[in-house]
């Protein structure tokens, strides 16, 4: 992508702690909240295996991802790598893509923790969006006074959701029964791939540190050891919640999948406890949150920088962070709130949006890493684009979304380009 203004580069504040600590909150997010009832419900016992894929495919990905963000560091992510690789028309294609999958998903984050909260406080689920409201506006705050306070917030969070999650397993396991494994795959393959492709959100994280990549310290040595360790931690947690709400059949029905973890713990424990649980909701949708406006609200700034968004996205306030970008993507979360206000979309209505753009993402991504790479790194990336074409085909007409966007921004690039050719002709 050409830059076209000079800006401060961003301070190097982030550390290996750290940055395990935002790895963690991104990834173990909503995605361990609502979508082991979710996946369970589209494929049966079999979402296991769909679990088990995408930790799998998380392998290559990371590494991928995390080889791209070490050579390349900037907070465009995936849209530097692309324009790199294919041309500045494929950087803002692809920065639009997780922009808006970003974007959106801080709709569906702090709505899984309304859920938990409003179920323990014995109220309608109607009540969600008022409390996730809270939770995305106390993430805007935190990104708007400084990176460096919402790093330090994270390692408590990631330190707090590890706890909570291993309690949950612990509490399950007495109530797991081999019984609920069978009918094992009872909607088949097609469920299992409907499954995989809902779980990309759960695992969008990989994408959304690389636009933090230029504020870690050290990058090429903290970034690679921090996704070995947050591969680690997140695959043992994934698998064993999502093997808690199989094992204990707390899924089947929509209203039960958004607080399946929820169901875990209160039949092991009694009603007492769903207020623990609704605690624990809100501390991991918080860090989910916090870390996710930060990413993407670079990449908005990275976007406008280069020319394919609004110029006053890449203004920075005294504290060095793009404030009008971290208030874009609060706006566009709380659109989706209003939106789940006024026509009861849920998270199960919504996760497809940003699953399929992520899914693109990845692709373009892992396509620019086989291009300007050689050797291992390449058959890496290579190995990468094949098992993300595998889960394709289950997107059905979702896939319609991102050729959509790429055309938009495409056709809008060629109208801006066109508009500057005459005034470069007159100067």
């Amino acid at each position: 992508m050409t830059t076209t203004k000079q800006t401060s580069p961003p301070a190097e504040t982030i550390g290996l702690v750290q940055g395990v600590a935002l790895y963690v909150c991104a990834i173990l997010g909503a995605g361990v909240l609502v979508f082991p009832g979710q996946a369970a419900s589209l494929a049966g016992p079999a979402s296991l295996i769909s679990w088990g894929f995408s930790a799998l495919m998380g392998l290559p990905l990371a590494f991928t991802f995390a080889a791209l963000a070490s050579r390349f560091p900037d907070e465009g992510g995936v849209a530097t790598f692309a324009a790199r690789a294919f041309g500045p028309s494929a950087g803002g294609i692809a920065g639009w893509w997780y922009f808006i999958a970003g974007s959106v998903g801080q709709t569906i984050v702090p709505l899984t923790a309304g859920y938990y909260v409003a179920d323990a406080l014995g109220a309608d689920q109607a009540w969600a969006p008022a409390i996730a409201a809270v939770i995305l506006a106390a993430a805007l705050v935190a990104n708007l006074v400084g990176l460096r306070l919402g790093a330090r917030v994270q390692i408590g969070l990631a330190a707090g959701v590890a706890v909570i999650l291993l309690a949950v397993i612990a509490v399950a396991a007495p109530q797991i029964r081999t019984s609920e494994l069978t009918p094992f795959a009872p909607h088949g393959i097609s469920g299992i791939g409907q499954a995989v492709v809902v779980l990309f959100f759960a695992f969008a994280g990989w994408e959304a540190i690389a636009h933090l990549s230029a504020e870690f310290r050290d990058v090429r040595r903290n970034l690679p050891r921090a996704t070995v360790l947050t591969i680690l931690i997140v695959s043992v947690l994934y698998l064993g919640v999502a093997f808690a709400v199989v094992g204990t059949g707390s899924y089947g029905a929509r209203a039960l999948d958004r607080i399946s973890l929820g169901i875990v713990i209160q039949h092991g424990l009694g009603v007492s406890a769903v207020t623990v649980v609704a605690v624990a909701a809100v501390v991991i949708c918080l860090g989910t949150t916090n870390a996710f406006v930060a990413s993407v609200s670079r990449l908005g700034y990275a976007l406008a920088r280069d020319g394919w968004a609004p110029p006053v996205l890449s203004r920075q306030n005294r504290h060095g962070v793009p404030h009008l970008a971290v208030l874009a993507v609060g706006a566009i979360g709380a659109g989706g709130l209003i939106g789940s206000v006024l026509f009861g979309w849920g998270t199960d209505d919504i996760v497809f949006v940003p699953s399929v753009l992520v899914l693109a993402t990845y692709l373009l991504g892992a396509a620019a890493a086989a291009r300007l790479f050689r050797g291992r790194l390449r058959l890496l990336a290579a190995i990468t684009i094949a098992l993300l074409l595998i889960t394709v085909p289950f997107a059905g007409w979702h896939l319609l979304l991102p050729v959509a966007i790429a055309a938009v921004v495409a056709a809008a690039g060629a109208a801006t380009r066109a508009r500057t050719r005459p005034d470069e002709a007159r100067r």
